[in-house]
């Protein structure tokens, strides 16, 4: 008989370096609906013994880069260890996203580190890891990833929006999931902050307080990667090589920047959800990550978005491991043999089925 009851401990670690994200979830299926419970939750901050060299990673040779690889998954290994002991959870599998270094799909490749065997052998548990490697192979983006989990976990809203790194929204359309990332949000914005010797602009308060650079919002809009129709993903590469140069030559108070950044990220999250919308009919979106604790950006954001359109901000816990639950849910499908990455979302030949297991 088949197995319709799995805990799983998720973990995540995003583009904007945060940290890490752990979520012990339970999922039941029942018929044809999927229900979960997230029942421990944690994030751990990154010291500063780990934020420089993930931040710095890209710019590492062959040789130290591999090492890399292997002592953040023992790194990682050791987090769940220390996790599940300390709620006294046992789960069926460790399913991990690892950390993204590198992701060029026009090149083919993507990179996420943290070795799936050190996280096994650490741990002790099986794990599921490298979820997009199957889907560049077969001509896809290898993202978004979450929206799979959209359908089957947050099916009750409209559209799923995603504030981490990189701001990504994911809906049904026409019989299909629709799924892709938007534009920079808290990579840029904590970039931003930096300069002024913070983590992050708290409830976007800075931001508020600065003027909108109108030249800097028309170039930033003016970027190529928003004329292109979806599939379509972004990475730290595309950051660094469209958004930095911009920067580079702005003399406008940090502030400034901020206040256009969040103009930036607002209207374009606007122009990608308006056309899969009728005015006659009101819509729900439901609104994740980092992000979405940031006030005065959810507060542009639906300035910027038609009146029939809603923002919904769920409880605390969805709003910071939305992501970690969902990869926990790939895991789940694909111990099962069930399509978890979604050709429709992703531009791949089929849709298809991610993951490597690793047995301790």
């Amino acid at each position: 008989m088949e197995k319709n009851t799995y805990h799983v401990l998720g973990m995540m670690s995003g583009t904007s370096l945060d940290g890490l994200d752990l979520a012990f979830c339970r999922f039941e299926k029942t018929a044809d609906q999927w229900k979960f419970e997230i029942i421990r939750a944690e994030i751990i901050p990154y010291k500063a013994t780990w934020k420089m060299p993930l931040s710095q990673a890209v710019s590492l040779g062959g040789e130290d880069l591999s090492r890399l690889h292997v002592d953040y998954g023992a790194f990682l290994g050791k987090q769940a260890l220390e996790f599940l002991e300390k709620y006294q959870l046992k789960p069926d599998f460790i399913a991990c996203h690892g950390h993204t270094i590198f992701h060029q799909p026009d090149k083919r490749f993507t990179l996420q580190i943290g070795s799936g065997w050190e996280i096994a052998v650490q741990s002790g548990y099986p794990v599921i890891a490298d979820f997009r490697s199957k889907d560049l192979a077969l001509g896809g983006q290898g993202a978004p990833l979450v929206p799979i989990g959209d359908r089957f976990l947050f099916g009750d809203y409209d559209f799923c929006l995603n504030l981490g790194g990189i701001a990504n929204i994911s809906l049904e359309w026409q019989g299909k999931r629709i799924a892709y990332d938007v534009c920079p949000a808290n990579m840029l914005l904590n970039n931003l902050v930096k300069g002024l010797g913070l983590e992050y602009d708290r409830g976007g308060a800075l931001a508020a307080q600065g003027n909108l650079d109108t030249e800097l919002l028309a170039q930033w809009d003016a970027l190529p990667y928003y004329q292109l129709a979806p599939p379509k993903s972004l990475g730290w590469e595309w950051y660094v090589s469209e958004i930095i140069p911009l920067l580079q030559v702005n003399t406008s108070r940090i502030e400034d920047q901020l206040r256009t950044a969040i103009t930036h990220i607002a209207r374009q999250i606007a122009l990608a959800v308006t056309p899969y919308t009728r005015e006659t009919q009101v819509y729900s979106f439901l609104a994740t990550g980092g992000g979405a604790k940031n006030t005065f950006l959810m507060e542009q954001i639906q300035a910027h978005l038609p009146a029939h359109i809603s923002l919904v901000i769920p409880e605390e816990t969805i709003i910071d491991f939305k992501e970690a639950l969902v990869f926990a849910f790939l895991g789940v499908l694909r111990l099962r043999e069930e399509v978890n990455c979604l050709a429709s979302v992703t531009g791949s030949q089929k849709d298809n089925c991610g993951g490597i297991i690793f047995l301790p």
